[in-house]
């Protein structure tokens, strides 16, 4: 009951609330403690995936300034050899700018993510970017294959855009979508986008496509689980993903036991707040074990 209240009146929380949600889910400012807390996972036996916060910048030299950070990343990650790939949202790097200015950037991020044997995630915003998003992508991957995209469970399209991308280099991840949407393009009804999920993942696994199931729903994870095994995937080209600091009751570590690849997407960067809201408003119950904590007896 708590979390729904919480989860309805985020927009007019106090930022030093959000601030205090935020350090559950934010591995820091600072490339170095990211870095850190990716080798911590790695020792668990996670994966990862990077994320600098921030999005729809509007200034060009802002666009530089963060695709240089993302270069400095991937170096980052081989110095170290941790095992993490990079994701990188549209808006953060150019697009509400120009499609010219987006791919410069993306196109040196590519360069470099091919220098170092490694893969670039493009990440997924609103469906006012969907296409444009789409269109980075094929650029992109004329030049080097490994890169991917994102689908979102609860747009309409997504069945018809699998159809029209799937290869077996696909490589795409499921998430449920968190943006709001009008429902003419989108479902609203949480089981109708479960199960939309669900019929992503078997299309991608029976193009031989690579599926990442990124989701801290319990449930559609074992039917995940369920549906790979009655698929006879193979488990080289699937695996699962979940937000960093979302408490999962020990599933993500019982995934590992059975064999499967999970990745965690770790953010970090000084951009928290609008990343943030995102999350309180997805997840409620870690605001409620945030108050619990807050006035709990010491």
């Amino acid at each position: 009951m708590i979390n729904n209240i919480i989860a309805s009146s985020v927009s007019i929380m106090p930022k030093w609330f959000i601030k205090l949600f935020s350090k559950s889910y934010i591995a820091g400012h600072e490339p170095k403690e990211v870095i850190n807390i990716v080798k911590n996972l790695n020792t668990q036996g996670f994966s990862a995936t990077i994320d600098i916060l921030g999005e729809h910048i509007n200034s060009q030299e802002k666009t530089f300034s963060v695709t240089k950070e993302y270069i400095q990343l991937y170096d980052d990650i081989a110095k170290n050899s941790v095992d993490s790939n990079i994701s990188v949202k549209p808006t953060h790097i150019g697009l509400d700018i120009s499609m010219n200015l987006v791919l410069e950037n993306f196109k040196k991020l590519i360069n470099k993510a091919s220098e170092s044997s490694n893969f670039l995630r493009i990440d997924m915003e609103n469906s006012k970017n969907t296409d444009s998003t789409f269109e980075i992508y094929k650029d992109l991957y004329r030049s080097y294959p490994k890169v991917g995209v994102v689908l979102q469970a609860y747009l309409k399209r997504s069945i018809a855009d699998i159809e029209k991308l799937a290869s077996p280099d696909f490589n795409a991840r499921i998430c449920k979508g968190i943006y709001k949407e009008d429902k003419n393009i989108a479902y609203q009804n949480p089981k109708d986008i479960s199960k939309n999920f669900l019929t992503m993942a078997k299309l991608m696994l029976a193009k031989n496509s690579y599926a990442c199931f990124a989701t801290h729903d319990l449930q559609l994870i074992n039917d995940l689980v369920s549906l790979t095994k009655e698929m006879d995937a193979d488990p080289s080209k699937f695996e699962f993903q979940v937000l960093y600091g979302v408490p999962m009751k020990g599933k993500l570590k019982k995934l590992l036991k059975s064999g499967y690849k999970v990745r965690v997407y770790v953010p970090y960067g000084p951009d928290w707040y609008e990343y943030s809201l995102r999350r309180l408003k997805e997840n409620p119950n870690i605001a409620g074990y945030v108050i619990k904590n807050l006035f709990a007896k010491k």
